[in-house]
């Protein structure tokens, strides 16, 4: 497979090493990336053949547009004539098939990739849409090179993709929000910064581990660690009454809804 990433920053790197452990070959990956001080270290971490913002690029099988969606308009011109019938992995927030199709001078082997911030290492997911004119074969090489950077979960329609990014885009902050908020309150405790961070990092590292070796649902687990007038079901009762699971539910349609205004906005753009 020869594969070209346009971008090459944390997102892309990711991907990048995780092709490479797949058995990928150096020699038949490139990168386009504008700062070159970028493309030295990509050059020297991963021995991959780099390209600056102006070259043009080498036949490829699939091209992965790792930018920022404000720059994608600009990008996917560029190298709309150089795409031949490869197939187009967009990993960019926001900007839908059709927009991508029209720059790309009309392409259609598209498939949009909705990962997360875990892909960093390793353990990311990512919503998956293929343009139907991505056949089978397409879809196995789309699903392989995502695969490099965690799990993937296709989607039946692009619309998904909006609140896959509100739950498992965004995901990751909530995440980190809550073992701040629960670091901040072993500190408030009395535990030193360091301590309170162990136990919070630790705990929730740990109970995601058991959920995920578990048959049962974080529900029956949650009922279990409960016991009756015991210490957890009045913290429990507390964060109830405080309207913590509405607001994370709130949340998630609140970020659905921004990544639908997104969409709209790269859509006007031509």
């Amino acid at each position: 497979m020869k594969l070209t990433f346009i971008g090459g920053g944390n997102m892309a790197t990711a991907m990048l090493g995780g092709v490479l452990r797949q058995g990928l070959q150096p020699a038949d990956i490139a990168v386009l990336e504008p700062s070159a001080d970028k493309r030295a270290e990509l050059a020297r971490q991963f021995g991959v053949h780099t390209l600056a913002a102006d070259d043009r690029l080498p036949a490829s099988e699939v091209v992965v547009l790792a930018v920022k969606p404000q720059q994608m308009a600009e990008a996917a011109a560029h190298i709309a004539s150089d795409i031949a019938d490869a197939l187009v992995i967009s990993i960019a927030a926001g900007v839908r098939v059709e927009a991508l199709s029209g720059w790309l001078g009309g392409h259609r082997r598209i498939v949009r990739a909705m990962p997360n911030t875990p892909a960093l290492i390793g353990k990311g997911i990512s919503g998956v849409y293929a343009d139907p004119a991505v056949d089978a074969a397409g879809r196995a090489v789309a699903g392989q090179v995502l695969a490099a950077a965690g799990e993937v979960v296709w989607l039946d329609n692009e619309q998904q993709l909006d609140p896959v990014t509100a739950v498992s885009g965004s995901g990751p902050a909530y995440v980190f929000y809550f073992i701040e908020a629960l670091q901040a309150a072993g500190e408030a405790q009395g535990f030193s910064p360091e301590v309170a961070r162990q136990l919070a990092y630790r705990t929730f590292e740990g109970a995601v581990a058991l959920a995920l070796q578990s048959e049962e649902s974080a529900g029956t687990l949650r009922e279990r660690v409960t016991s009756k007038g015991g210490t957890t079901e009045r913290g429990l009762a507390q964060l109830a009454s405080a309207g913590v699971e509405q607001a994370i539910v709130d949340a998630v349609a609140a970020a659905t809804k921004r990544a639908a205004e997104l969409g709209e906005q790269f859509a006007g753009q031509r």
